[in-house]
């Protein structure tokens, strides 16, 4: 044991002094939230770019389109569009708009320019002509039929309706509001959290062995210590540099976000929001829109205290568990290959099922309670994914102990399975593996 602890030891310091560890550690947090803030400030930001577009209005309706703070809208009505629209961007017209003569027929303007048409500029030259022309269209019906408030009596009758979605708790027989989908976006972040974790730091263990074993190292190491010891020292001790890099990962982003709502919303309070406070008198003395209220009541009464508390601990389950059971198997994979080129034989398959896993989940974000998602989240290789997805939703616990269990006596059994390799492949060299020699490793008797 005090072997193994040396090896966890060693794996674990050699990574966790690296400066790219440090960097990385203390630096995607706040990438992170960099990124975020400025997707809103790219979305929230208008065009302010100055343009002038020449129009070729050839339907007899009049003035289509308007010119806008910054766009500028120049009809010139006497040209040919099919000869004179390169003319007229040699003039320095950004863009020329053709409206054809029978536009009611083919619905269709063409916009011309020799740069590419930014989407929301697009965007908003087609629905102003389509604006347009539905107000014709209904002027015409309104001078049929006579019905002078038809405008009036079709908006009347535009219902939007808001679904509220309230969860009993069986306990204390209370509703809670719920949003369904923060809880789908929780579920699939943590699994996609997962999917990346494995990939990233099981590669590293596979690496470790070869380059270990290509330079012979571990020749050395294992006069000292058995080759199963070797195997679970580099598993645990790169499993301790990917939980502490997580752990710090969440104190930071739970940092970042009180911080945030202290900088954005000084005066709300969420545990006010979570008991249903009033938000129009709340609206009223935060001088905060009361829409965006409502969006941070649904978020505070969704992720409770409690339910944040027993997900983080089924996360952090099948975050270890997860890692163990690939990590056994890339190990192997090391053990039984002399460079990284050979390891793509047997890569492939496990790459295969993580992302099987990681396209089921996004299958049971839409319905959690399909036999599919049943059985992903009971088979060991899927279920560190697909759990995560469906926990948010509501889990029999027979089910997830049956998960639980089942994943933890996979881990021991692949180990044991991988060990066998491991002890015979670490020393192997010079030599193509094939799936049927490994067989022949497995079924070796020591």
């Amino acid at each position: 044991m005090n072997k193994i602890l040396i090896i966890i030891k060693r794996e674990f310091l050699t990574r966790v002094k690296k400066k790219t560890f440090i960097v990385l550690t203390i630096a995607v947090p706040f990438l992170f939230a960099a990124f975020y803030a400025f997707l809103m400030w790219m979305m929230l930001k208008s065009d302010t770019e100055e343009r002038k577009i020449a129009v070729i209005n050839q339907s007899q309706i009049e003035a289509p389109v308007k010119s806008t703070e910054y766009t500028t809208y120049e009809y010139v009505n006497e040209v040919d569009f099919a000869s004179e629209k390169n003319n007229l961007l040699k003039k320095g017209y950004y863009a020329v708009l053709h409206i054809p003569k029978n536009i009611w027929q083919l619905n269709k303007a063409e916009l011309f320019s020799d740069k590419q048409v930014p989407m929301d500029l697009k965007s908003f030259v087609r629905n102003q002509i389509s604006d347009k022309i539905e107000r014709i269209k209904r002027d015409s019906v309104i001078a049929e039929t006579g019905i002078s408030d038809l405008d009036a009596r079709l908006a009347a009758t535009k219902t939007n309706i808001q679904l509220k979605t309230l969860k009993l708790d069986e306990g204390s027989g209370k509703a809670k509001e719920t949003s369904s989908e923060i809880l789908s976006i929780l579920g699939m972040v943590g699994g996609m959290i997962i999917y990346i974790f494995i990939l990233m730091y099981c590669t590293q263990v596979m690496r470790g062995v070869i380059e270990e074993k290509s330079n012979r190292i571990v020749e050395v190491i294992v006069s000292s210590v058995k080759p199963f010891q070797l195997m679970m020292g580099k598993i645990v001790g790169i499993a301790l540099v990917g939980l502490v890099q997580f752990l710090i990962w969440i104190a930071l982003i739970v940092l970042l976000v009180i911080v945030g709502q202290m900088i954005m919303m000084p005066n709300i309070d969420m545990e006010t929001l979570r008991q249903g406070a009033d938000l129009a008198q709340m609206a009223n003395t935060s001088n905060i829109d009361i829409d965006q209220l409502k969006v941070v009541s649904n978020i505070a009464q969704t992720l409770d205290p409690a339910f944040l508390t027993t997900y983080l601990l089924a996360f952090l389950f099948y975050f270890i568990g997860g890692y163990l059971l690939y990590a056994a198997l890339f190990a192997a994979i090391g053990a039984a290959v002399d460079n990284e080129t050979e390891t793509q034989q047997f890569m492939t398959p496990l790459m295969i099922v993580l992302a099987v896993a990681f396209y089921m989940g996004l299958g049971v974000m839409r319905n959690p309670e399909t036999s599919m998602a049943f059985w992903a989240s009971i088979i060991p290789f899927t279920s560190p994914i697909v759990m995560l997805v469906r926990i948010p939703f509501g889990v029999p616990a027979s089910e997830l102990i049956a998960s639980i269990a089942i994943l933890t006596g996979s881990f021991i059994s692949l180990t044991w399975l991988s060990g066998k390799i491991y002890r015979i492949g670490i020393l192997m060299y010079g030599k193509k593996v094939t799936y049927k020699e490994l067989w022949k490793w497995i079924r070796y008797k020591h």
